[in-house]
């Protein structure tokens, strides 16, 4: 066997040893949302689930808004840890946890605005938007303890530390799912049930979490070192680059989002039962972009260490062996939607109008799946090499993209051009990513190749 070969091997078990924890941590979030899905869709009518997709998106814009915390750490925390700079490691940490905690405070005192806008900016009946409005206005006061959570998760991805991370994931899902059962099925309380029951396991999960990550940061500090350097943290140099960073990620995350939401909202346009399909089918999408996530996370681990240590060789065997793997997942899911999507339906929902509506658009869900996995890729390598402006760019381009394909097909096509649409938007997102991909790989050992 060559060299290369060997290489190619080891580098796919690698991806695989970091990956598997992340996928299986992943995998219990949209089944959260699923098991939501089932507890209302078996035991309420169609505006109770309507309500709970408005919920989601609202808390999607609100969290995913401020995904830097996760993504961002994760950036900074892996390039520092290749670098061998611990203490910057901690810093970087120190740097998210303070912003979580600002910002989540922020939302809990801006809750009746936020939300108010929120529902004004959604079409919905006002049956639904009440039963949304209840939802979000409890749930919100875990906003402090979720974007916590996101600055810690996004430390043990940097790390390569998937092993807690997957522990933390299962605490927080394997909760949550045990209280919105008994809340929003078990004791009645339906739709409010299920958002007390996610506030209080998002809290419970930061305590866990942040004892996890004292231990972790502790033990590679060593005795008689200071866990946290106030000088460190406010260093002026690192606050701006992280302020940077987190912004341009902020805006990408932001645009991401706004397609999320104009696609819900003409669905929703389009009719409460093709609200509450395109939803059902939405937990499928989910479910599989986190598998395919896994893949992406771990490149964004070997991507930033490579960065860190300006190895270039690193970098690509971290690409290569990371894109492989995740193509042939991606397939495999499209397939796996294809074949046992019905089913998945006919467990979410006992709404007919809303299962047949979810089973004649599977094949619009199975392509999305098959294509996403190019565009989560790209993210990973930006994310690890911290080209967020890049990001940035390439969702300005493809939330234009998706705008204009929707508007173009929508009212000929109805639902089947939303969902065409939908799937052009996240080929955009890889083709405009792709284009910039050569210029982040050829910094990456840059200023080693110059020394020698």
């Amino acid at each position: 066997m060559s060299l290369t070969s060997q290489a190619s091997r080891a580098g796919r078990r690698r991806i695989l040893h970091l990956a598997w924890p992340i996928v299986v941590a992943n995998s219990a979030v949209p089944l959260l949302g699923i098991a939501d899905t089932a507890v209302i869709g078996n035991t309420g009518a169609v505006v109770d689930l309507g309500a709970i997709a408005l919920g989601a998106l609202i808390f999607n814009f609100l969290y995913w808004s401020f995904g830097f915390l996760r993504m961002g750490t994760t950036g900074f925390t892996a390039q520092a840890s290749g670098a061998g700079d611990e203490e910057e490691v901690r810093a970087t940490l120190g740097r998210a946890l303070l912003m979580a905690a600002g910002i989540g405070v922020m939302l809990v005192i801006l809750q009746v605005p936020i939300t108010w806008l929120a529902l004004e900016l959604l079409a919905a009946t006002p049956e639904t938007e009440e039963l949304a409005r209840a939802y979000v206005l409890i749930r919100i006061w875990g906003a402090p303890a979720s974007l916590g959570v996101f600055a810690i998760l996004g430390t043990f991805v940097g790390l390569g530390r998937t092993d807690v991370l997957l522990k933390t994931q299962l605490f927080l899902n394997g909760l949550n799912l045990v209280l919105d059962i008994l809340l929003g099925g078990v004791f009645g309380l339906g739709v409010r049930g299920i958002a007390l029951g996610t506030a209080i396991a998002e809290w419970a999960t930061l305590g866990l979490a942040f004892l996890f990550v004292r231990t972790i940061l502790s033990e590679r500090a060593g005795e008689g070192v200071p866990f946290w350097s106030w000088a460190q943290i406010r260093d002026s140099r690192k606050v701006v680059q992280t302020l940077g960073a987190n912004w341009d990620i902020m805006l990408r995350t932001l645009l991401l989002l706004l397609g999320f939401g104009w696609f819900t909202n003409l669905g929703a346009q389009l009719g409460d039962v093709t609200l509450a399909a395109n939803h059902v089918l939405l937990q499928l999408v989910t479910l599989s972009a986190y598998l395919l996530d896994g893949f992406a996370n771990a490149t964004e681990i070997l991507v930033g260490r490579a960065v860190g240590a300006k190895e270039r060789g690193a970098f690509d065997q971290a690409v290569r062996s990371a894109t492989e793997l995740a193509g042939l997942s991606a397939l495999g899911l499209a397939m796996g939607v294809l074949v046992f999507g019905p089913s998945a339906v006919a467990v979410l929902t006992d709404l007919t109008p809303v299962r047949d509506m979810a089973v004649r658009f599977m094949p619009w869900t199975a392509a999305y799946v098959a294509a996403s996995f190019a565009a989560f890729q790209l993210d990973g390598i930006f994310i690890g090499a911290t080209a967020t402006r890049d990001m940035r760019n390439a969702s300005v381009l493809s939330l234009l993209s998706f705008l204009a394909f929707s508007l173009l097909l929508t009212p000929r096509f109805e639902n089947t051009g939303l969902w065409a649409a939908f799937v052009l938007f996240v080929v955009a997102r890889a083709v405009s990513l792709g284009v910039r991909y050569p210029r982040v790989r050829a910094s990456v050992g840059r200023a080693r190749e110059a020394a020698t």
